[in-house]
C-alpha cells in the first residue's frame, strides 16, 4: 500500500544550516498494516510523513501509494489517497463551520464539486451514525460550530473525517500529543477501532513508547533519517520498554537510560 524507495531529503543544502533529514530511506507497508513510528527529535519522523503527504518535494527516491507513483504530485493531488490527523486539534477542521458541514466537506473529498450546496437527509443520517460511534454525544450537536468543541472532541471528529472516505493511507502525526492523558487514551482507542473497522493502512508517529508498543501490528524506530528498528508480529506483542531501549542501544551504539532521554 505504501512504498518508499531510497527517499532522501536535505534542508538548506550547501549552507551552515544544512540538515540531512532523510537518508536513503526504505519503507514498505502492506495493506492493513498499522505502523507506529518512534524516534528522537530530528530523527526524521515528521519529515517522512510530510514527504509522503507531499508537503515538500524529496531530493531523491520514489513514493508509491497503492501502485500509484505520487513522487511528483503536489499535496492537494495526493489528498485523494491520504487522510491525515495533526498534532494540533485546531488543524484539520473548519472552526467556523458546523460539525455536519465539516463532515460534508470530508465526504465530498475527491469528488467533482458543483454550485449547489447542502447536506441531504440521507447524508445527515449517515453522519449521525458515524458520530454515534465516537461515544461523545456529538450526534446530537451536529449544528454546533466546531470551534466550540474541546480539543479531544475536535481531534475525534478530525479522525472520523480523515477516515470517512476510506483513504489508502491514514497518517496520524502525534495526534494525541496535545491532549491530556485520559483524552489521549480515548482518542487512541478510537484510532484503533476506526483503523480496524475500515481496514485502513496507517502510520502513527508518537513520542510515547508505551503507546508505540501497545498500538498497531508493527513498530519502527528512526534515527538520523533512517529506520534502525523494525519489529512486528509476535516479537512486537512481547515487547517491553526495557527491550526497546536495549534494542535501540544495540543498533545505534548509544546507551540510553530512559525513554525520556531517547525521545526528547
Amino acid at each position: 500500500m505504501l512504498d518508499l524507495n531510497h527517499v532522501s531529503k536535505t534542508f538548506n543544502p550547501g549552507t551552515v544550516n544544512e540538515k540531512k533529514a532523510l537518508s536513503d530511506l526504505d519503507l514498505h507497508l502492506r495493506e492493513g498494516d498499522f505502523v507506529t513510528v518512534i524516534g528522537g527529535n530530528g530523527a526524521g519522523k515528521s519529515t517522512m510523513l510530510n514527504a509522503v503527504a507531499g508537503v515538500w518535494p524529496v531530493d531523491g527516491g520514489s513514493i508509491v501509494i497503492d501502485g500509484h507513483d505520487v513522487t511528483g504530485l503536489p499535496e492537494y493531488r495526493r489528498a485523494a489517497f491520504i487522510g491525515r490527523v495533526f498534532q494540533d486539534p485546531m488543524m484539520g477542521t473548519a472552526p467556523s463551520m458546523q460539525i455536519e458541514e465539516n463532515l460534508a466537506l470530508a465526504y465530498r473529498r475527491g469528488r467533482r464539486r458543483g454550485l449547489s450546496w447542502g447536506v441531504t437527509r440521507a447524508e445527515r443520517e449517515l453522519y449521525r451514525q458515524k458520530l454515534h460511534t465516537l461515544g461523545l454525544g456529538l450526534e446530537d450537536r451536529m449544528t454546533v460550530k466546531v470551534g466550540l468543541l474541546s480539543g479531544g472532541q475536535r481531534q475525534a471528529l478530525t479522525l472520523l473525517m480523515a477516515a470517512l472516505q476510506k483513504p489508502k493511507l491514514l497518517l496520524l502525526d502525534e495526534h494525541t500529543a496535545a491532549l491530556d492523558p485520559a483524552t489521549a487514551a480515548k482518542v487512541l482507542e478510537l484510532s484503533d477501532r476506526i483503523v480496524a473497522d475500515s481496514g485502513l493502512t496507517a502510520l502513527m508517529i508518537t513520542h510515547n513508547m508505551k503507546d508505540a508498543i501497545t498500538h498497531g501490528n508493527r513498530l519502527i524506530m528512526m534515527n538520523e533519517g533512517r529506520i534502525i528498528l523494525d519489529i512486528r508480529g509476535e516479537e512486537k506483542k512481547k515487547l517491553t520498554k526495557a527491550d526497546l531501549l536495549q534494542k535501540f542501544a544495540e543498533v545505534s551504539g548509544v546507551q540510553e537510560e530512559s525513554d525520556q532521554v531517547l525521545l526528547s
